[in-house]
């Protein structure tokens, strides 16, 4: 691999800023000597431009002298031995190098040694405790005790995926205990040796890789929490890279995501993985041709909804507050503005089916983009209604509307009839409104001129949608980091892995939309609860309090589904939140039109006035 090094008069310092105001990631003394090499300068190294090719030839020659080198001539680097992380790797490698005593024949300015490029290179053992871009005096992005829910560095194994233990030895050599083939200190990396290792394949870990080798030798153990770390921070230095519009520096950043990302397991990694796709994309302008055909992403969202109990959340809390609102009426009208697969639907069908009286008659609009392959899908949605509301003796009529945007929705054309009480749905379908100009104005317009009496609110509980990148590609960090999380753990009982698998595409899609994308191509703009309350109540809603019957109801349901562990729910202010641990992720808000005169509070629980979770 070739680069380009250019003396400049100033070199270019790394800094982030986080949630909280916090200073710079980095300290920029480490930076401040002209002529040294970029991106080894943001991962901690003093290394002079001038210098790379003596650093990448002493490199090669150490592994050379490592490798030929007899058992007992590396005795003296055994566990008792721990070489902290360098930051001057020349001088770091010409004092290694002299302990050895290098055969005569191995030139140090032998032009025929590979680049340290190649897989065969062997860095030195790296202590990443001391590593200049870790954060030393200022208190650094993750400090804060109200963080400790997420952006965890997550211990895995794939670092040891590919490493044999040696057999044990026969049972009479077994005299004293043989060293540990692993052997790790806080902080620390130590290159050891085994005694028993046999000419077996053994590998050897590089930055996460697992190097096959034909004959014994030392192993580097990497500390995959530190890794975590410094994989953190490089995302974070990518990112303020990207806004500074410093894109030489943001390229070769973001090569480093992926070998830092191997290292960890689980969450972490597909975090950073999507994280890592999004940047890519904003820097080299890999923008998606067309949207996502909204089948396939009608698709996903069904698998999200059968991992996780966000959208069971969602329907649940949003059809309490519509039936509540239906009570005693006799011709009601849902319209609902994200009617994909309909899977809201049957379980409020049910619950006015078995409400005393009798059901009323029940007519649902739906609506939904034009599809991409000529099916007409909300025609086939709404008979697989009619065949329910049939059985479970429900009159029933629906309409399937289909609309490119919700701006372009006037409320003429939905049939409205006299004497009909008309209820307006929407779950994570108002924030890709604001990616146009008075697209949010125009509908809450519209929806005011339906005289609704209620309208249910679904949205994320995240602030994607500030002017500034870094503070938009924190916030989705931290957001998409407790998802991912939760996804992990989402309870006792086993999850299909294809719908974890699609789950996390689902959200993947969106991680790539709010770190690639700007303008009107960027339509995952989440805000937070406190955001749209104050866009409704500029546009003439009032909010209706959920009630504690809600409460108590969703909590059941989290229970049923994930045995309550990790998943949060929080009444604010009579709206209801769903989190994981201390962070909440959804937020489901209850609106009328302020003239209305308030609804009544349930006064407790009832079995008629309960849709089925």
């Amino acid at each position: 691999m070739k680069r380009e090094y250019h003396h400049r008069p100033h070199h270019p310092t790394c800094s982030t800023t986080s949630p909280t105001g916090k200073g710079k990631m980095w300290d920029a003394d480490t930076q401040q000597d002209a002529g040294m090499d970029e991106l080894l300068a943001v991962l901690g190294y003093n290394v002079k431009a001038s210098d790379m090719a003596e650093v990448a030839q002493k490199l090669e020659q150490l592994e050379e002298v490592i490798g030929n080198a007899p058992e007992d001539g590396l005795s003296h680097l055994a566990s008792e031995t721990v070489h902290y992380n360098p930051s001057d790797l020349s001088n770091w490698l010409e004092s290694m190098l002299s302990e050895f005593n290098p055969a005569a024949n191995c030139s140090l300015d032998n032009p025929f040694l590979p680049p340290i490029s190649q897989p065969s290179a062997i860095p030195p053992p790296l202590d990443y405790t001391n590593c200049s871009a870790q954060p030393k005096q200022e208190p650094s992005l993750f400090d804060s005790p109200a963080m400790d829910y997420d952006l965890k560095a997550i211990p895995g194994k794939a670092l040891y995926s590919h490493i044999e233990q040696p057999p044990p030895p026969p049972p009479q050599q077994q005299q004293s205990p043989a060293p540990p083939l692993y052997q790790r200190e806080s902080k620390r990396l130590k290159p050891t040796t085994s005694a028993t290792t046999t000419a077996n394949s053994v590998s050897f870990a590089i930055g996460g890789w697992g190097v096959p080798t034909e004959s014994a030798r030392p192993v580097v153990l990497v500390d995959s929490q530190e890794t975590g770390i410094r994989l953190v921070h490089t995302l974070m230095a990518c990112a303020e890279a990207v806004q500074q519009e410093n894109m030489k520096l943001a390229e070769a950043l973001v090569k480093q995501i992926g070998f830092l990302a191997v290292s960890q397991a689980g969450a972490m990694r597909k975090v950073a993985t999507y994280f890592a796709e999004g940047l890519a994309r904003r820097i080299y302008r890999l923008y998606p041709d067309k949207p996502l055909d909204t089948s396939f992403s009608d698709i996903l969202q069904m698998h999200f909804y059968e991992t996780c109990p966000y959208l069971k959340f969602a329907h649940f809390t949003a059809n309490q507050a519509i039936l509540e609102a239906f009570e005693g009426k006799k011709q009601v009208h849902v319209i609902d503005f994200s009617m994909k697969q309909g899977m809201q639907w049957p379980a409020l069908m049910q619950a006015l089916a078995l409400r005393p009286g009798g059901p009323p008659s029940f007519r649902l609009t739906g609506i939904g983009p034009p599809s991409t392959d000529n099916t007409d899908h909300l025609h086939e949605v709404g008979c697989k209604l009619a065949q329910l509301a049939e059985t479970i003796h429900v009159k029933f009529e629906y309409r399937g509307f289909v609309a490119n945007s919700l701006a372009d929705l006037d409320a003429s054309m939905l049939e409205l009839q006299e004497g009909e009480s008309v209820a307006v749905n929407s779950v994570f379908e108002l924030h890709s409104l604001l990616a146009r100009p008075g697209g949010i104005e125009r509908v809450l317009s519209a929806v005011k001129d339906m005289k609704p009496e209620i309208v249910t609110v679904v949205e994320q509980e995240a602030n994607h949608n500030g002017p500034v990148f870094l503070d938009r590609f924190t916030e989705s960090l931290h957001y998409y980091s407790t998802l991912f999380d939760s996804l992990e753990g989402c309870g006792a009982s086993p999850v299909n892995s294809q719908d974890k698998l699609m789950s996390e595409v689902y959200l993947g899609q969106q991680i790539c939309n709010v770190v690639a994308c700007e303008g009107p191509e960027r339509i995952e703009r989440h805000e937070t609860l406190a955001q749209w309350r104050a866009r409704l109540g500029s546009a003439g809603f009032d909010p209706v309090n959920l009630g504690s019957n809600a409460f108590k109801q969703a909590s059941m349901l989290l229970a049923l589904f994930a045995g309550g562990d990790g998943y949060r729910v929080e009444e604010n202010n009579g709206c209801l939140m769903l989190g994981w641990h201390t962070r909440p992720l959804i937020a489901t808000s209850a609106w009328q039109l302020a003239n209305k005169p308030a609804l009544p509070l349930p006064s407790g629980p009832s079995s008629s006035s309960t849709p089925p979770p």
